[in-house]
């Protein structure tokens, strides 16, 4: 069967690399060249096989992806109603099962092992889902991103890897794409740099959206302490816990939590071994967990929450010089960014991601620093 391919399918012929890594701009052909090899290639010379293909939330994967890989098997007349299993996400194609998994879904996670493993989307997914992902993998792992990210994982510890082949794709490597769209690509060159930088040539671009200026720093002896903050999470986001400490217009946070499937019991005994002895300001979401820590006799408080509280928050800290410690805090730190409208403009709301022990930050240093009393801010 004649198929149309770009670059991208022939990078996967005969590729013996246990990671394949594709980062590019949009409409590079990563995602739709991906499947084709899948379904012509792979599945046409094995069989009894598991494939998964994984994005972090099932309905942006049902709605790319999974989809894709059903218009190709349409287009080409070889998909069949009784080899697709709907309620289960599965396909049985030439005698192997393609699966559709969301990372959303623990226990997906952490199922059954498998030979191949495409990733979606892959700046999408945290180091946790990527490890446990890689445990359960015998043979190859495919992923595709966008460089949206200014700084990720995969940049430092999956693309460094001898094991790993990576390439770069951009529009141009798309043959088969309506003129069209490849000016309105193109046009991001007058209208916006780093969107050229990302979405145009597929290279890291330094984003406008980003929120902190922050560098890393240790917390010196002359800084005085200010208090603790803590977020719960349990499944797929971790409990954080931050302490904060001020000299003078400089503001230095430290991560020492960063863990999930915490229950109240193990945080009540990390507290403990780690001589927690100060006022935590926990997401005031959680008034269980708070009262139960504080019957254990720590000194646990509810944060200040209400209309504009994350705003009125970041304000707070971006009257500070942020000196930052810790590995998931930086990465957070780096990648916390405003959203934007339909229109492209910036907005005063961060996105809801990447901001678990920023929120410990903020609840650590909002309920003393917005305090009328309190000193005089530094003005940066």
């Amino acid at each position: 069967m004649k198929i149309k391919t770009n670059k991208v399918y022939r990078s996967l012929v005969n590729n013996e690399h246990k990671i394949i890594a594709h980062q590019g701009g949009t409409r590079s052909g990563k995602t739709y060249n991906i499947l084709l090899w899948i379904i012509f290639d792979y599945c046409a010379r094995h069989e009894g096989k598991t494939i998964t293909i994984c994005r972090k939330t099932f309905p942006s994967l049902r709605a790319t992806v999974m989809r894709d890989f059903l218009d190709i098997l349409k287009t080409h007349n070889i998909y069949s109603e009784a080899d697709h299993n709907k309620s289960n996400s599965e396909y049985n194609l030439k005698n192997n099962l393609v699966e559709f998994i969301s990372l959303d879904i623990p226990q997906k996670v952490r199922g059954r092992k498998r030979q191949l493993l495409y990733i979606n989307e892959a700046n999408e997914i945290n180091k946790e889902d990527w490890q446990q992902l890689i445990f359960r993998t015998e043979e190859q792992v495919l992923l595709d991103y966008n460089p949206s990210d200014e700084y990720h994982f995969i940049y430092d510890e999956v693309l460094t890897r001898k094991d790993c082949d990576f390439y770069i794709t951009t529009y141009k490597d798309n043959p088969f794409l309506d003129p069209k769209i490849k000016t309105e690509i193109e046009r991001l060159k007058e209208t916006d740099e780093t969107y050229w930088q990302i979405y145009g040539l597929g290279q890291k671009g330094v984003s406008k959206a980003t929120i902190f200026n922050f560098s890393e720093g240790k917390i010196p002896e002359s800084a005085q302490f200010l208090s603790y903050g803590m977020d719960f999470g349990y499944t797929n986001d971790p409990t954080t816990l931050v302490e904060v400490y001020r000299d003078q217009d400089t503001l230095y946070a430290k991560e020492l939590l960063y863990r999930t499937h915490m229950t109240t019991q193990d945080i009540n005994k990390f507290l403990r071994e780690a001589n927690i002895n100060g006022v935590i300001y926990c997401d005031s979401a959680e008034p269980r967990l708070i009262d139960e820590l504080r019957r254990m006799g720590n000194q646990v408080r509810a944060t200040i929450k209400g209309r504009d509280s994350i705003q009125a928050g970041i304000d707070v800290l971006r009257r500070y010089k942020l000196k930052i410690s810790g590995d998931h805090f930086i990465q957070e730190m780096r990648n916390y960014k405003w959203t934007e409208d339909k229109t492209g403009k910036l907005t005063n709301i961060p996105i809801d991601k990447n901001n678990h022990l920023i929120d410990a930050f903020r609840y650590a240093t909002y309920n003393v620093l917005s305090k009328p009393n309190y000193g005089k801010y530094a003005i940066r």
